[in-house]
């Protein structure tokens, strides 16, 4: 069985340049077309912003399309003006925007039964609506508390179920060492505040390993050499 990275091993994976230059590639910094992904966060202003950080709008739909993935028409109605849209809308009320995970006030948030999980729970049990899905929806929502995460981030990190948790720990590791190291990179990378640390992160591991994931059997990301 695969084993999940140590905070050495993400840390040895940010510090190669190709994590800067895959950024500014990803974000359109590169004198090249953005993926449309990078739009994600930003677009409408973001999922965060007050007027709307507790409700499920259309423009959350269309940035989740802009991660190659989509929400089916009956679920995204439901989402928008139905029974779904209420119940996660009333989970989302209990999820401050302003926490961030690694901070000891994001785990009661997103444990097991809690508003983040329980949202989650809502969305992955919809019609049309897996685990993937669920968690770029709800990361629109709360960037800095929900990670995106995918079957290629997965791999990457070697990580299965409980990623939240694992990650929440590794951000709180050796004094916030590997928060510090995402901001540097997005200062490197000239990007705004408004993309958050998670967001870096889950662009760099899914840049690094997305042309050389091979599916069920991957064996995860090429870890660096130490050159001997």
């Amino acid at each position: 069985m695969k084993q999940p990275l140590i905070l050495a091993e993400i840390l040895a994976i940010l510090g190669e340049p190709q994590s800067v230059t895959d950024l500014k590639r990803y974000f359109g910094h590169a004198g090249e077309s953005a993926f449309t992904g990078g739009q994600f966060e930003r677009l409408g202003g973001g999922g965060d912003r007050p007027e709307t950080c507790n409700l499920v709008t259309a423009e959350d739909l269309i940035a989740v399309e802009l991660l190659s993935v989509r929400v089916p028409p009956r679920t995204a109605l439901d989402l928008l003006q139905g029974a779904l849209g209420e119940a996660v809308s009333a989970e989302l009320g209990k999820i401050p925007t302003t926490v961030a995970l690694g901070h000891p006030d994001a785990l009661p948030l997103v444990e097991k039964g809690k508003p983040a999980y329980r949202a989650w729970r809502l969305l992955r049990k919809a019609e049309g609506i897996g685990w993937v899905v669920a968690g770029k929806l709800l990361a629109r929502k709360r960037p800095h508390l929900v990670p995106v995460y995918d079957e290629v981030v997965a791999c990457a990190f070697r990580t299965s179920k409980g990623f939240w948790r694992w990650l929440h720990d590794r951000l709180g590791e050796q004094d916030g060492i590997l928060a510090e190291r995402l901001a540097d990179l997005r200062r490197q990378a000239e990007l705004p505040d408004t993309i958050s640390l998670l967001r870096i992160l889950d662009v760099i591991m899914w840049m690094r390993h997305r042309d050389e994931h091979t599916g069920y059997r991957c064996r995860g990301v090429r870890l660096p050499t130490s050159g001997r």
